[in-house]
């Protein structure tokens, strides 16, 4: 049995997923907080959060990293813990510093922390040779402004330092860029209190598919699990409207995307201690890096996986935070695809009708979730903003993406926002 540090967390899927998968492993945790609150409200009504069942429960400033190293170092000779791990990307970096001071197992603070950042990790790629967009960072608007007019538009503007989509645009134009500065600008602390930075990093705008290679790196060996598309909308925003794993690809196209994903795992140093979630674009110029994410990728990714291989990537997220090879043997699941789409809403309002009546009953779904009436409704601008989701498998081949679009296309005609 081993004792797990969970240090914050997202409190979507993953912080389900994996008190379930430390518990089903037959180990225990601490939890470690600055908001018991921020968890305590994201429970449906009259349930007690899985965080919430943690032998101990500690409320300390984790955004201050100095001050969390002290407290985690005045807590291991009390408590003992095995290894430390978090699913919230902002709380990466600190925890791979928090492992690093306390000798326990995981990746190198300084690749947590260059993968965490995504101008830094275009420069670690550019470094290594690695294909990615051409890029430039800057701060001032004049330096944006020139390195735009460099590039050439159109261009993708992205935050270094958020997640979900949060502020990546599409501009066209110069007007559109300086509306995303300044947005950006107006938003300078993250959901959870941190500072962030100022920089804003310009990317050219590629073609083609996008895909993720999701991986477990063990002992220095990085295992690659498999491949999952991804179907984006909402321009000039970029959000995740839906997932199948695997990927309808052929081998040439999923060799391709394998290939640059352990091109950047090795290159940034991500190759001990950590499940990565890879993101490539397929491009008519080859495939190029768009990012890389040192935890299990969310959106319910690992549960497709789990769907169609029986591999746990929760599990082998606790296992490698442990120092324990991860069980990545497959197992017939009787699936061949499982897909996930997104119920997204483009207006702003009150949700007053959304009919799911039959859907978890519907052949083939795995899962179906949608909001209540009454709910505030926001217009999507990133992968925050989703009134539910439905989930489908399909035993013969790559058809659940289909399935899951004709069961979410039936749920938008009888949806009403108003």
């Amino acid at each position: 049995m081993g004792h797990l540090l969970v240090v914050e967390s997202w409190v979507g899927s993953m912080s389900r997923l994996l008190p379930r998968a430390i518990r089903e492993g037959g180990h225990h945790f601490t939890f470690l907080t600055r908001d018991l609150h921020h968890y305590l409200r994201s429970a449906p009504e009259g349930t007690a959060h899985p965080l919430l069942g943690a032998r101990n429960i500690i409320t300390a400033d984790t955004n201050d990293t100095e001050a969390l190293l002290l407290e985690v170092e005045r807590l291991h000779p009390l408590l003992g813990f095995d290894g430390v791990l978090t699913s919230c990307d902002y709380y990466l970096p600190a925890v791979a510093r928090v492992a690093g001071r306390l000798g326990l197992p995981g990746p190198g603070p300084e690749a947590v922390a260059n993968a965490c950042r995504k101008d830094a990790t275009r420069r670690v790629l550019a470094a290594a040779g690695l294909p990615q967009p051409r890029f430039a960072v800057h701060e001032a608007w004049a330096d944006l402004a020139r390195a735009a007019r460099e590039i050439g538009y159109p261009l993708v503007v992205k935050p270094v330092d958020l997640c979900a989509g949060m502020y990546v645009r599409r501009v066209d134009d110069e007007a559109e860029l300086a509306a995303a500065w300044r947005a950006l600008a107006g938003y300078p602390v993250n959901a959870r209190g941190q500072r962030r930075a100022p920089v804003v990093l310009l990317e050219e705008l590629l073609d083609g598919p996008e895909v993720s290679v999701e991986t477990v790196s063990h002992a220095g060996a990085v295992h690659i699990v498999g491949v999952t598309d991804k179907s984006v909308g909402g321009a000039p925003a970029f959000i995740e409207t839906g997932h199948m794993f695997p990927a309808a690809l052929g081998p040439a196209g999923t060799e391709a995307a394998e290939r640059t994903a352990l091109g950047a795992l090795k290159a940034l140093g991500l190759t001990d201690g950590v499940v990565a979630h890879t993101e490539i674009k397929l491009t008519s110029a080859g495939p190029r890096v768009v990012e890389v994410n040192p935890r299990p990728a969310g959106n319910r990714i690992t549960e497709l996986v789990r769907h169609v291989t029986g591999i746990d990537l929760a599990a082998a997220f606790v296992d490698v935070a442990l120092g324990r090879t991860p069980d990545l043997r497959r197992t017939d699941t009787g699936l061949r695809s499982a897909a996930i789409g997104f119920l997204v809403p483009h207006t702003a309002g009150t949700l007053e009708a959304l009919d799911g009546a039959g859907l978890a009953a519907a052949p083939g779904v795995l899962e179906a979730h949608l909001a209540e009436p009454g709910r505030p409704v926001t217009a999507a601008g990133s992968n925050n903003e989703y009134l539910g989701h439905v989930m489908a498998g399909d035993a013969e081949g790559p058809g659940a993406r289909d399935r899951v679009e004709a069961l979410l296309t039936a749920v938008r005609a009888g949806m009403v926002i108003r």
